[in-house]
């Protein structure tokens, strides 16, 4: 039997090719991610061992508890302690680190880097090994830094240029007075870093005596414990804790290993979808192979083969075709994950230097994928293959299902698309996260029934378009025909397809309808004109409003400003807002009571109020950061929204407790609206600083709106490998149908279907079965897409179904043409079959 399958798999390597095709495309997606997130992971962790080098003991703050209703802080690292850690006897060398966030300019006056990534340090003393000095020399007060050596050459800066930078929001403009290597992984991420001499990092970033960490590097012949061991001794345990080098970048490892993880799990996702749809085209394959080997295998029961055998027979023919679509896959795998790195270096996201990483557990889950989907897709053709007697097969009355299979077929897709819709209706009540589960759940139950009735529901729709069809007269008819001519081969063919149209749909309503919702938000609950915050998200220098409330065409200002307080033994957080300016700069509608805020009065919204039992004038008492305590009363009840929520008291109240205010962002009101020109305006009041973000409502929507846009066209991208898979169905059903019907052909050709038309009889079977599945796709799509809106809307009041019709339109048409294209080869096939030779083949 083992020869017997390696002579099929040998005699049909022209039919099995789209099949080795399938499943090398899933393969070579799941070898690929793995390959590409362990050399990045291997990359990112080896450079971040090289920033311990300089480190074998690190020196932290410790977190200082809570007493009483006092909220907790962190201890402060003094240099008295950066002193006491350099006598210790083991200490070879002792570096006190300051960092802070700092935004540094191009030449055009944009922000260099990522916001996020744009980081500002100390360089310490005369020369400071952690940042070798490539040109120029250290920098000595506020108005000189250093800059990294990737970010002078990627903004053209050289040693004696002035460059706009920001720490918090006022403008410096320093020179730069040297350029220094690094091993920091956020520039090799694409950031920046810019380096003070020590005390002026620590005036600028606010920690004015103080240090973020002490970094402490043993003598020759100290190990690590032996020297943390030292420091522990001399450093006072209340106010200190310790770390070897050595857990430092173990933990740093295990972060970017859990890091790397969600990104790994994301693409395996997409991987595992692709490798699903290729599932379809290989039960098809290997059905098809089957019923054109019928008597073949008649044959071989005849003469006393087992059902078993030839079971077997049709599994080793499976598992040697995944095997070679494993290798090929394996391969290609290889070079998708190149492929990756290099991608993501052409997209300001540059990798950090380092090998391709190909891990055992790569090649054996390249091997393991390729293997089971083929052998498991097979699994059931042949099954149902074996359980077929010799004479029925001589004869072949098997051809058709039995009346009692449809009917169990029928039965059981009802009974699970049912099962489906019903559990996805249930979880769309849910609240919160507990109805993601179940609708992920009714979602594949709903994917899998809607599978199993596709024959069924085939023959209505595809008969829907019979009247388009007449047009083409006979071809068209035929394809009609030939569509439903064998349900179960469309309906695997069509849920190809079906299920990558479901996904890219879904995600697009979803996307659609949370734009709009977001817009809606905004638009309803924000009167001011403008939003002024650090482009990091960090937050603001109180001076920035200052600056804007001296500004002639600002009418009103707001902060909003964040404080933790202690409520009822509790951790609650503050919003501190300009209580004669609130109710001007936003519009929230008010539940109870007024929205009035100054002095002791608060308001607060309805879910906090509802968790407390506050209503209109009730009073409660709130503990500060520094132990004060105020007793505030609730002067109305809000209805807030994702943007803004909780408790909103006066600045006037909150500041006397704050020991260094910071905003997170300012609202503000115009005379004249928005207007470039207004916001030129603001943004020269603030002196033009690239860390400070001046944005309107439309810059908000823009910026949110290009975040879906590159969500939807990376899942688009990913999907597209699904499609792909699809098509390759497609092509392969259609050129086995065309070998089945050989004969046929050649009789349509004899009586005087010309070449056109046959043709033309190809391409429209093929456009119809890739059009069914697209209706399906689309509509599925739009059905999950509304259940998910649901389930959001619960969270969103504002939440609005969109359905974009011109991007249905478009999958729409792009099914059509994925079925003409698909259609090519098999159609080019048809009309060049000899119709002599055709009309005596069996």
């Amino acid at each position: 039997m083992f020869r017997t399958a390696l002579r099929n798999v040998s005699a049909h390597k022209a039919r099995l090719l789209m099949t080795v095709l399938a499943v090398m495309l899933g393969v070579a997606f799941v070898s690929g991610t793995l390959v590409f997130t362990n050399s990045l992971s291997d990359a990112l962790q080896k450079q971040s061992a090289k920033g311990f080098d300089h480190v074998d003991v690190a020196v932290t703050p410790k977190w200082k508890k809570a007493e009483g209703d006092k909220v907790g802080e962190y201890q402060v690292l003094t240099r008295e302690l950066v002193d006491d850690s350099a006598a210790v006897p083991g200490a070879a060398q002792v570096i006190g680190t300051v960092q802070g966030f700092t935004a540094i300019a191009d030449k055009d006056g944009d922000l260099l880097g990522d916001g996020f990534q744009s980081q500002g340090g100390n360089y310490w003393g005369a020369e400071d090994p952690r940042y070798p000095l490539v040109d120029g020399r250290t920098p000595k007060g506020e108005g000189e830094i250093l800059i990294d050596s990737e970010t002078a050459e990627r903004a053209g800066y050289q040693v004696g240029d002035t460059v706009r930078m920001s720490v918090d929001g006022p403008v410096l403009e320093p020179e730069i007075t040297g350029i220094f290597t690094t091993d920091d992984g956020n520039v090799a991420a694409g950031g920046s870093l810019t380096l003070f001499d020590t005390a002026s990092a620590q005036k600028l970033f606010g920690k004015a005596g103080t240090f973020d960490e002490i970094a402490v590097k043993a003598k020759d012949g100290v190990s690590d414990t032996a020297l943390q061991a030292q420091l522990e001794k001399a450093l006072p345990s209340d106010v200190v804790e310790t770390t070897t080098g050595t857990e430092l970048a173990d933990d740093q490892a295990k972060a970017i290993a859990s890091s790397m993880s969600g990104l790994k799990q994301g693409l395996l996702v997409f991987a595992g979808i692709s490798l699903f749809v290729g599932t379809f085209i290989i039960a098809n394959t290997f059905t098809m192979l089957i019923s054109q080997r019928t008597k073949e295998l008649a044959l071989m029961r005849a003469v006393g083969a087992s059902r078993r055998q030839v079971t077997q027979s049709v599994l080793i023919e499976a598992f040697v075709v995944g095997a070679v679509a494993a290798v090929a896959g394996l391969v290609a795998g290889v070079g998708i994950g190149a492929g990756l790195r290099s991608l993501m270096g052409t997209l300001d996201a540059p990798m950090p230097d380092g090998p391709l990483v190909v891990s055992p557990g790569t090649v054996g889950s390249a091997f393991a994928v390729g293997i089971l989907v083929t052998v498991l897709a097979a699994w059931l053709p042949g099954r149902r293959a074996a359980r077929i007697p010799p004479v029925a097969a001589m004869s072949a009355v098997h051809a058709q299902a039995t009346t009692k299979s449809l009917v169990l077929r029928n039965t059981l897709g009802a009974l699970l698309s049912a099962a489906g819709v019903a559990v996805v209706l249930a979880a769309t009540t849910m609240e919160g996260t507990d109805g993601q589960a179940p609708m992920g759940l009714g979602a594949v139950l709903l994917i899998i029934g809607v599978f199993v009735l596709t024959p069924l529901v085939s023959r209505p729709l595809i008969a829907a378009a019979a009247p388009v069809l007449r047009v083409f007269g006979v071809s068209g008819k035929l394809a009609r025909q030939n569509s439903v001519r064998n349900p179960r081969r469309t309906a695997a063919t069509a849920s190809a397809l079906m299920i990558g149209l479901t996904l890219i749909t879904g995600m697009t309503v979803m996307a659609g309808s949370l734009q709009k919702s977001i817009d809606k938000m905004a638009a309803s609950a924000i009167e001011a004109d403008y939003m002024v915050s650090m482009a990091n998200g960090r937050p603001l220098s109180p001076e920035v409003e200052k600056k804007l409330k001296r500004s002639g065409d600002v009418t009103a200002t707001s902060p909003m400003r964040n404080a933790v307080v202690r409520i009822d033994g509790g951790t609650e957080y503050l919003t501190g807002v300009d209580g004669a300016t609130i109710g001007e700069l936003t519009e929230f509608p008010v539940a109870q009571g007024a929205f009035e805020v100054g002095g002791t009065q608060v308001v607060v919204d309805e879910d906090t109020a509802k968790s407390y039992g506050w209503k209109t004038g009730s009073d409660f008492t709130v503990v500060y950061a520094d132990g004060e305590k105020q007793q505030l009363t609730v002067s109305g009840v809000y209805r807030a929204n994702e943007m803004v929520s909780g408790i909103m008291i006066d600045t006037a109240a909150l500041g006397p407790h704050e020991a260094e205010p910071a905003d997170m962002m300012v609202m503000v009101k115009t005379a004249d609206g928005t207007s470039d020109v207004v916001k030129d305006a603001l943004e020269k009041t603030l002196g033009t600083s690239p860390a400070i973000s001046v944005q309107d409502k439309q810059d908000l929507s823009n910026e949110i709106a290009q975040m879906f846009t590159l969500i939807l066209n990376m899942v688009y991208g990913l999907l597209a490998m699904a499609v792909i898979v699809a098509v390759l169905g497609v092509v392969n059903t259609l050129a086995m149908s065309v070998f089945e019907r050989s004969q046929e052909i050649g009789m349509l050709r004899a009586i005087g279907l010309d070449r056109k038309g046959v043709k033309r009889m190809v391409r429209l079977e093929s456009l119809v079965i890739s059009l069914f599945g697209a209706v399906l796709g689309l509509g599925l799509g739009v059905f999950f897409g509304w259940a998910a809106g649901e389930l959001v809307g619960s969270r969103m009041a504002t939440y609005e179904l969109v359905l974009p019709w011109s991007r249905m339109g478009v999958f729409l048409l792009l099914a059509a043409v994925v079925g003409v294209l698909a259609a090519l080869w098999p159609a080019r096939r048809a009309a060049r079959l000899n119709m002599l030779q055709a009309i005596k083949a069996e």
